[in-house]
């Protein structure tokens, strides 16, 4: 058996495997500003419910390195092998986190061939969706159903999260419909990420927290021309593929 973690920037998630590299126990909630104990707590409750007792330990994340006792991991390789693991298969990963965004291309063996990441800005990652939403108090369970309902986009022009937040306020003082700001933001979001993705070939995946919201599923599709496949359990995908290369 083997146990990964995924310590993230918004959210900590953490699997165990068994022999064949399935997933037996899993976990994910929000990252404490005191990882290490925080990563143990959950290690030994992953422990305990799977039988893995002296499992080793693969950790990925910007907070890998406070993971004791595992062998530390970089996030794209964990991600190119989690995302393999799921699917089977090659293509484009485009993994949506809090912290930045990643657009990795898998080969026929699950090997990483090319990756771009948007690490500098919040604005190309979750979260800019995370803020904008806080300041408009729509729940994130809302968010899918209220962008369905908008007539059409109320574009979002910054390109920094501060300055988009001030926008969005602006836009609603205004008397624009919500549900279109709502769609803006999407699209918005998505036409950053798609500047990643654009030039690789292949069917394209989607993993990280943002892969929840159907929305911006169907926003990344939209900006990329092609649809967009979540990888089941998206949020485990790090986690899954930190377990697996220390199996």
């Amino acid at each position: 058996m083997a146990l990964g973690v995924d310590v993230g920037s918004t959210t900590c998630k953490a699997v165990a495997v068994d022999g064949e590299g399935r997933v037996v126990a899993r976990r994910v909630e929000p990252t404490d500003p005191r990882i290490e104990p925080q990563v143990e707590r959950v290690l030994r409750e992953l422990r305990e419910e799977a039988g893995a007792e002296g499992a080793p330990v693969g950790a990925t994340g910007y907070g890998r390195k406070r993971v004791p006792a595992a062998r530390a991991l970089t996030e794209i390789t964990c991600h190119a092998r989690g995302a393999f693991a799921a699917l089977g298969r090659a293509g484009v990963l485009v993994d949506m986190g809090g912290q930045d965004t990643k657009v990795i291309r898998i080969g026929p063996a699950g090997e990483v061939v090319d990756f771009a990441m948007n690490d500098k800005c919040a604005a190309g990652t979750g979260r800019f969706l995370e803020v904008i939403l806080g300041r408009l108090r729509v729940p994130f369970e809302e968010v899918a159903g209220q962008v369905a309902r908008a007539g059409r986009p109320v574009p979002v022009s910054s390109t920094c999260t501060v300055f988009a937040e001030s926008e969005v306020i602006s836009l609603v003082a205004g008397g624009e419909p919500l549900e279109g700001i709502l769609k803006g933001l999407h699209q918005a979001l998505a036409s950053r990420v798609a500047a990643l993705a654009r030039g690789s070939a292949g069917e394209v995946f989607m993993s990280g927290g943002v892969a929840l919201n159907p929305a911006m599923v169907a926003a990344l599709g939209e900006a990329l021309g092609r649809p967009v496949q979540v990888v089941p359990e998206p949020q485990l995908v790090g986690a899954l593929g930190a377990a697996l290369s220390v199996l």
